[in-house]
């Protein structure tokens, strides 16, 4: 009779543990998953800069100039102004294309968000969500939107030669800023030209592969740059945008984003890129 009893009691107690882990196993399953930490991507309108790329809670993020190869160039206490954005779930947001959002792993471990290769920040200084405070600072600051046709990069120009130059196409050492399309590729204009004419593809475009003209609408561009400046042009039934009067153009060598390999091609000076500074073509 004792055993039976000690039986009973045994197997009691094995079925409230069994029951009692089995429960605790139930509420970790069925209970709402945690989303802190959890962020995501939208776009929302903005009064001032119109189409403006944001978390999902509304806050600006930003581009920076120097991020023109698609790395960060803001650490240390450049961070703690310039947050870095990190989201995990890059699907489905709206208004904005998967294939323009990746993932890169910083040289601090970090990973960060990026559009179109531009890694994204935030700004220390906006407190609130849609405020546009970091727009322009340093002249490299600039907010993410998704329809920019220019953007600006500032690095050291490197010829197809190897040398190093400067924005006057003099050999030297410093970083200059200068035009991009919107994924931070080199443009170029074209010294021969004039005002909005381009004198150098071919009728067949035989020569484009070359120098391939920028095909572009007249979108968005940097707030420091006046839209006005641009312009479109019809090139062999193509459509090229053209600044100051200055058609666009790639050169086909740059493979990479940021690489500035036709500032020496064939000589410094011919085929130049173009900066604020640049001068406009006469009508």
């Amino acid at each position: 009779m004792k055993l039976k009893v000690n039986t009973w009691l045994l197997f009691s107690l094995l079925f409230v543990t069994i029951f009692s882990s089995c429960s605790k196993n139930d509420e970790e399953t069925t209970a709402p998953p945690t989303v802190a930490g959890k962020k995501t991507l939208k776009t929302v309108t903005n009064a001032t800069f119109g189409t403006v790329i944001t978390d999902g809670d509304g806050r600006t993020l930003y581009f920076f100039s120097i991020d023109a190869n698609g790395s960060s160039g803001c650490t240390g206490g450049c961070e703690t102004a310039w947050p870095v954005f990190f989201a995990e779930d890059l699907t489905n947001i709206p208004g904005l294309a998967a294939t323009d959002l990746a993932t890169i792993t910083r040289a601090d471990g970090k990973r960060q968000t990026t559009y179109k290769g531009w890694p994204l920040y935030y700004f220390a200084g906006d407190t609130a969500p849609l405020e546009v405070k970091g727009d322009a600072s340093g002249g490299t600051w600039f907010v993410a939107k998704p329809d920019y046709s220019i953007m600006l990069a500032s690095t050291q120009l490197v010829g197809n030669d190897g040398k190093n130059y400067l924005e006057n196409t003099s050999e030297g050492t410093g970083i200059t800023q200068y035009l991009t399309d919107a994924s931070g590729r080199t443009l170029y204009g074209f010294t021969p030209d004039r005002f909005n004419v381009n004198t150098y593809t071919r009728a067949d475009l035989s020569n484009n592969a070359i120098w391939p003209i920028y095909e572009s609408a007249v979108l968005n561009v940097p707030s420091v740059l006046a839209r006005n400046m641009f312009a479109q042009i019809t090139v062999a039934g193509r459509t090229q945008l053209t600044y100051k009067g200055r058609p666009l153009y790639y050169f086909g060598p740059d493979t990479k984003r940021g690489e500035t390999k036709g500032v020496s091609v064939p000589a410094p000076g011919v085929w130049p890129i173009l900066t604020l500074n640049t001068t406009a073509l006469n009508p």
